[in-house]
Order: structure tokens, then sequence, then C-alpha cells
């Protein structure tokens, strides 16, 4: 029986005034990987936003993790964000801080976990995206494909169920990114589920998933494991 992580139908997507996409219904059970595409301003990130919450949902029925969309209190948000990983193309890492303490900075600002299991914890996400030595490194000293896998495990803190990956591999090179993308393979294949905005469209044949392509105010869906 699968386990639906995220739902929307019929829903219209907004940034600010302007009707962005309209009349959209998709999808995502859990471990299912789907890229989302589309050119610039075509509704990516909007979408996105709406399903962190950034953008309000007004018309339409959404739900994400077990949370309503439609009718999500303000003080609900952060904990909608707990069930969620984000992870940004240009890694929001805080460059005066340590790993240790950009990690442990979400912890306590979360405020789910007792301090003496923080570092149990952030320990075991560092293993997980293979920086386990890096914890006192500061984030200057790390490579792009390094800052974006303490980015990747900073988003499995808090064991998330859906990460919503927005240009991940936009800022490295093509052999780095085919690194971070075998991560999230593997990430994706212990059941957490993966929504990731991309350009890069050689990934997408190399790494092929379903697809949704965000274009003239819709999106469409591919399935198949192609383009």
């Amino acid at each position: 029986m699968k386990q639906t992580i995220l739902s929307l139908k019929n829903a219209d997507i907004y940034q600010g005034n302007h009707l962005i996409l309209k009349d959209i219904s998709i999808q995502l059970d859990r471990g299912d990987f789907v890229y989302l595409i589309g050119s610039t301003g075509s509704g990516k990130s909007s979408l996105l936003k709406t399903l962190y919450a950034d953008i309000p949902l007004n018309n339409g029925d959404g739900q994400i993790v077990d949370f309503n969309l439609r009718k999500l209190r303000d003080n609900e948000i952060p904990f909608l964000r707990r069930k969620l990983g984000v992870v940004f193309q240009d890694f929001q890492l805080l460059m005066d801080r340590s790993v240790y303490d950009n990690l442990n900075f979400v912890l306590e600002a979360t405020g789910q976990l007792k301090s003496n299991e923080n570092k149990e914890r952030i320990q075991h996400v560092l293993t997980r995206v293979g920086m386990a030595t890096k914890e006192h490194k500061m984030p200057f000293q790390l490579s792009g494909g390094e800052q974006q896998r303490i980015a990747i495990a900073r988003s499995l803190l808090n064991d998330p169920p859906l990460i919503l990956a927005d240009e991940p591999t936009g800022n490295l090179d093509p052999h780095t990114s085919e690194e971070i993308m075998h991560l999230l393979e593997e990430i994706s294949t212990t059941g957490q589920t993966i929504l990731m905005a991309t350009h890069d469209y050689a990934l997408l044949l190399k790494f092929p998933h379903a697809t949704w392509k965000c274009s003239n105010g819709s999106i469409s869906t591919t399935v198949q494991k192609t383009l």
C-alpha cells in the first residue's frame, strides 16, 4: 500500500497577485524521486514555495506530510517545515560557524532534541552524506560539492518524509553534480521522497526518473523514467 506524501488537486499557484500555475493535480508517494523542470519563470520556485508554505495555497486542495495547505495556520508552519528537508542551490550555510555548529543551530532552533542527543544525530547525518570527518571544518574550507553535502545533511536532521531540492547541482561542476545525484538517489532508496527542481537536462538523461514539467501555466507529468 503506497503512502501518499504530497497531493495537490485542482490547485492554483500564485506569486503575489499573479496566477502562475492553474488547476494543478499532482501526487508523490513515499520513496518517489521526481524531477521538476521548466524554463525560468515557469512556476517551479513558486510551486516549491507553496509546498513549504512560503506562499499560501488559496485555491484547490493540498495535502503535504499530513498537513492541509488550505487550512494551515501560521503557528503550524514551523511544524510543517520540520517534516520537510529543503536543499538550495547556494547551500545557505552560515559561513561564520563550523559544520557542527551549522547543524546544531537547526536542531536548537527547532527545539526537538535535547542537547546531549544533538551530537549523535549530527554525526549520523554527516556519516550518511559521507562527511563524517568534517564536523569541525568551516564552510569556506570546503569545496562546493562538500558544502552541498553538508546542506543535504542539514535537510536530513529531522528525518523528513519529503525533501525539496531546488537546483541542488546548479553551482557544481558536472562530476560533482553526478556525485550529488548518486547521494540523492541513495537517500530516496531508504524511503524518503525527493522532488528536485533542475535545469540540468544532462542529469535527467543520466539519472532518469519521473518528470514534472512546468509550461504555459500548467504541469505535465511523465511517469516513465525518461525525459
